[in-house]
């Protein structure tokens, strides 16, 4: 009975790697819809306006999607499980409200009050996920609780003075800071440099085991891709201010966060837990760990995306995390092409479905449309990118593969 458990144990925890593994291979294609969607959105705003293009106006995009990007990213983690975070909007204006009164009331300096509130972040992603896999409640009420809750506790934090203005640099230059132009590109040959070797190890990674891998041209195309658009970037925004700091933080996250989904151990596990929590527990894996982790790290992402917020605005008051940011960061992790259905998706998405999502937003402001015009192009964006997915799950499911 024991040497049967053990092979079954073993096919499942081969199959789980396997479905995971493919996920992971898909998504190389996955991106291609967004990218040509966000190409044709430049295209139009830049032939109605020609300064949404100037490199003035980009890097103010990046400044304007740091924050949404980064809640985003925590966003995807969770949607990758299958599950739903709708506390991270008010979240993120609770860990900002905590950090500017440690820094402004009593004293602390800029960057251990932005410490403190990105481990109040995790602290109650943690106490997220415990609820949710101690007492069987879905991740919907639970959060929903936490997304008023955590509105009260930012009004009671701030107290009756309603806005706490920052003036410490170490937390402003953080969404107002910019790299010097030679440092920019010495971070961006690091990171192709580190991007070809992985592609390289990655490589000889599934040829030892076996897998199948893309042709060498493919992988070749892909670094060149990645040195290519690199480079317009930079060369773009040094034109201007320079390169972001809010936007290297961002980038820093998503390469964080899509290394550990890709090449780690607890990555397989999120996308199997995503694919099917049951087959998953039967292969030996800690389901209830690994949403604990999730929602914890999406708990200091959005606390993150909370102080970016704040250094961007020099404030804190009563509305921080409230307003269309939950919304937005749902959305684009949505629009960059994570599936709500769970186990399928990248974290690159959170950066894509940002950018597209500001640069409607800063398209449509530079052209004098309302803000109800925004509001109905994004939900009918976001529509058409949950109609595609479920569309394509549908098809998966018909053809006998992993939905």
């Amino acid at each position: 009975m024991t040497a049967i458990s053990a092979g079954a144990t073993g096919r499942l925890r081969a199959w789980t790697s396997t479905v995971a593994a493919g996920r992971g291979r898909s998504n190389d294609l996955s991106f291609l819809p967004v990218l040509a969607a966000l190409a044709i959105i430049w295209l139009v705003f830049g032939t109605m306006n020609e300064n949404f293009i100037s490199p003035a106006n980009l890097t103010n995009l990046t400044l304007q999607i740091a924050a949404t990007g980064t809640i985003a990213v925590g966003v995807v983690l969770v949607l990758l499980i299958g599950e739903i975070d709708l506390s991270v909007g008010a979240l993120s204006g609770f860990a900002a409200g905590v950090m500017a009164v440690l820094n402004v009331r009593a004293g602390v300096p800029g960057l251990v009050a932005i410490l403190a509130a990105v481990a109040l972040g995790v602290a109650v992603g943690v106490f997220n996920g415990l609820w949710i896999t101690r007492t069987a409640v879905p991740s919907f009420v639970v959060t929903l609780a936490g997304l008023l809750a955590w509105q009260g506790a930012l009004l009671a934090v701030l107290g009756g003075t309603g806005t706490l203005n920052i003036t410490d640099p170490g937390i402003t230059r953080l969404a107002q800071g910019f790299l010097p132009a030679w440092l920019s590109w010495v971070v961006l040959v690091v990171v192709i440099l580190a991007v070809a070797a992985g592609s390289v190890r990655q490589r000889q990674r599934r040829i030892a085991k076996g897998l199948g891998v893309p042709s060498p041209a493919w992988t070749l195309l892909r670094v060149a891709i990645a040195a290519g658009v690199g480079s317009g970037a930079v060369a773009v925004l040094n034109s201007d201010r320079g390169v972001p700091y809010a936007l290297v933080l961002l980038l820093g996250l998503i390469v964080v966060f899509d290394t550990m989904i890709r090449r780690t151990r607890l990555g397989r596990h999120i996308m199997s837990v995503g694919g099917n929590a049951e087959a998953a527990r039967r292969a030996g894996i800690n389901v209830n760990g690994v949403r604990v982790f999730v929602f914890a790290a999406a708990g200091g992402a959005a606390a993150l995306g909370g102080v970016v917020a704040a250094s961007r605005l020099f404030a804190v008051n009563q509305s921080s995390g409230s307003g269309d940011l939950l919304l937005n960061a749902i959305a684009a992790a949505v629009i960059g092409g994570t599936s709500l259905f769970g186990g399928r998706g990248s974290v690159w998405a959170a950066l894509l479905g940002a950018l597209v999502i500001g640069s409607i937003s800063n398209g449509m402001d530079l052209l004098g449309y309302v803000t109800s015009v925004k509001f109905l192009v994004t939900g009918a964006v976001l529509l058409l990118s949950v109609t595609v997915d479920a569309r394509a799950r549908e098809r998966r499911r018909r053809a006998g593969g992993p939905a």
